[in-house]
């Protein structure tokens, strides 16, 4: 794309400065000539008419009283055709000369001729002036050019990169905008698809949930009513109800793994992070804005620690809720990560925290809505948030109201995890 625009302006430049070129360079050589007759034209009429006022006063001419008149190294030659005379001032020329010649009212010529050299130095210097203005336009053609072409081509690979991540379910918005009113029309666009996309994935997962636990509930149900059959004292009943009860607990088997593979397939991005890490790295960047606010973030991370995430994203998840304590909240920041303990041993927890006020109750329940602020903000952070967490198989949550906590939950990796999409295997009917 570079390249395109590069060569397209530059050519356009170099058509138009030879188009213009040329004729100034022929244009500049005809002036210098046509300067340099004019100047011969007035001597020689000049000479002319002093030598018709000697003839006509009866006087001898004598070419001396016009030396002045004549250009140094020039050649003066006058005809008188009645007598046959031809006088001369100055050595004959030979070659290139300028010449121009008027008649005498009192019968007879005159002609000023000089060394045509000097006029076609003058002509060559202008030439080359105007060549030189050529060459150096293009050369400013081309710098523009270069600069025009980098100002659109990077915006450009920056969008095309944007709509990329977009597709990969990377939802976060770039408030990155171009001084192009086109471009950034366009960055807008990709701004709003990534928020109601962001939505969509979230009512998506959220469905998925509510459909999961009603089938997990009633398949529970079902298999307590037919455990119940299974121990009456009709052998066929028994039977019979152990067959279905198989069978609902094989069901129960296949909904667990079809929806582990629904959570593996949204967390494709997701890899093993070293928690520590990645946390102090993203406290660094965020203590200078706090600082500059007068608070203070504090770290307190388990050692060892290790989450199934998009390395992305959760800075940007973290990012978003440090961003909403420098906003909303007050006082010092607290960023703490630890294992969920023993009942959820398979969760990794982050928490963010800080010492203000807390979230209003009215507020609690609608918080990770979008359009739903407290202090006049945008409203989509939260809800951005919470939608690249669940890309990732996690949760984002509001486990507190006062002190504010927002908690990620994130699953911990376990061996033998692959990037990709594991479904479950056939098994055969029994």
């Amino acid at each position: 794309m570079r390249r395109r625009l590069l060569l397209a302006i530059l050519l356009a430049v170099t058509v138009t400065a030879c188009l213009l070129g040329i004729p100034l360079g022929y244009t500049a050589t005809a002036v210098v000539e046509s300067l340099t007759r004019d100047d011969l034209g007035t001597r020689v009429r000049l000479i002319a008419a002093t030598l018709d006022d000697r003839v006509a006063s009866g006087r001898r001419l004598d070419l001396d009283e016009v030396r002045l008149a004549v250009p140094p190294g020039g050649h003066l030659l006058v005809t008188l055709p009645d007598s046959d005379q031809r006088l001369s001032l100055g050595e004959e020329l030979g070659g290139d000369t300028v010449s121009e010649e008027v008649p005498m009212v009192q019968h007879g010529r005159v002609r000023l001729s000089i060394d045509a050299g000097p006029m076609r130095t003058t002509q060559t210097q202008v030439s080359l002036l105007v060549a030189l203005v050529v060459v150096a336009t293009i050369g400013i053609g081309f710098l523009v050019a270069s600069v025009t072409a980098r100002r659109l081509a990077r915006p450009l690979r920056h969008v095309a990169e944007r709509a990329s991540r977009l597709g990969a379910g990377d939802f976060r918005l770039d408030r990155t905008r171009y001084r192009v009113h086109e471009l950034d029309r366009v960055a807008e666009a990709l701004d709003a698809s990534a928020t109601a996309l962001a939505q969509l994935v979230q009512r998506e997962r959220e469905l998925v949930g509510d459909v999961s636990h009603q089938l997990r509930s009633r398949l529970t149900s079902l298999q307590l009513r037919i455990e119940e059959l299974t121990s009456v004292k009709d052998e066929d009943v028994a039977r019979e109800a152990g067959a279905a009860l198989e069978q609902a607990e094989r069901l129960a088997d296949v909904l667990e793994e079809l929806m582990t593979a629904a959570r593996e397939a949204r967390a494709v991005g997701a890899e093993p992070v070293d928690l520590g890490a990645e946390l102090v790295g993203i406290a660094d960047e965020w203590r200078a804005p706090l600082r500059a606010e007068g608070r203070s973030l504090k770290l307190r991370i388990q050692e060892g620690l290790l989450a199934k995430v998009s390395p992305a994203r959760l800075r940007e998840v973290i990012g978003v809720l440090l961003d909403n304590a420098l906003r909303h909240g007050g006082g010092t920041v607290t960023l703490a990560a630890r294992d969920g303990g023993v009942t959820s041993g398979d969760t990794v927890l982050i928490e963010v925290t800080d010492t203000g006020s807390g979230v209003p109750d009215e507020l609690a329940e609608h918080i990770f809505e979008r359009g739903v602020s407290g202090g006049g903000s945008t409203g989509l952070g939260l809800a951005l948030a919470r939608a690249l967490i669940d890309s990732d198989g996690g949760r984002l949550e509001l486990s507190a109201k006062r002190p504010p906590t927002f908690t990620v939950f994130l699953p911990v990796p376990r061996a033998g995890d692959v990037q990709g999409v594991r479904w479950p295997a056939e098994r055969s009917p029994r």
